[in-house]
């Protein structure tokens, strides 16, 4: 794995993370379950690590920056010089971290340094929710990679979940 850059006090391995990653198109009720279980994740206090980078994935982000539960926000690219200001406060708190893999000189996510990223997450959470991944997809295809990584994978029980169900994935309410 690439060296680590972090700004936050929060040590990333003193959590427990469940990462959270979904497609970029995704089916209606699967976004409205997901909005569901990040405000169920919010009051529970779960710390969450991610890219937060589709749709879904920026207003889960939105939901668990309103708890006090640890978040990590994982950047294919490398880290900011200006820290967003919505950041700030949850910085100075000490239960955000934002993380990269990437040196400064990587001013844009990639393709590839988002692969990157994603599979760092995934090998720091201990647990893995994919919300949805596109049949055929980039987020499938990166499913396939981590089902092998003997870490729990969960998913929504929807019939547009079938693919990720059948590598293993653990279909939840």
């Amino acid at each position: 794995m690439p060296e680590l850059n972090t700004i936050g006090k929060l040590a990333l391995d003193s959590v427990s993370w469940t990462a959270f990653f979904c497609s970029v198109r995704c089916p209606g009720k699967i976004i409205l379950d997901s909005y569901d279980l990040a405000q169920k994740w919010r009051a529970e206090e779960r710390p969450v690590i991610g890219g937060f980078h589709s749709p879904v994935e920026k207003e889960v982000l939105k939901i668990m920056l309103r708890s006090t539960a640890p978040l990590c926000i994982a950047l294919a690219r490398g880290l900011p010089k200006r820290i967003p200001a919505e950041y700030k406060p949850h910085l100075e708190k000490g239960r955000l971290l934002l993380a990269s893999f990437h040196d400064a000189k990587v001013k844009r996510a990639t393709k590839e340094s988002a692969e990157e990223r994603n599979f760092a997450v995934a090998s720091l959470a201990e647990k893995i929710f994919v919300a949805y991944a596109a049949p055929g997809g980039k987020t499938e295809t990166f499913c396939r990679a981590i089902a092998r990584l003997n870490k729990p994978c969960f998913t929504f029980k929807h019939e547009a979940n079938q693919n990720l169900i059948s590598m293993g994935f653990k279909a939840i309410e």
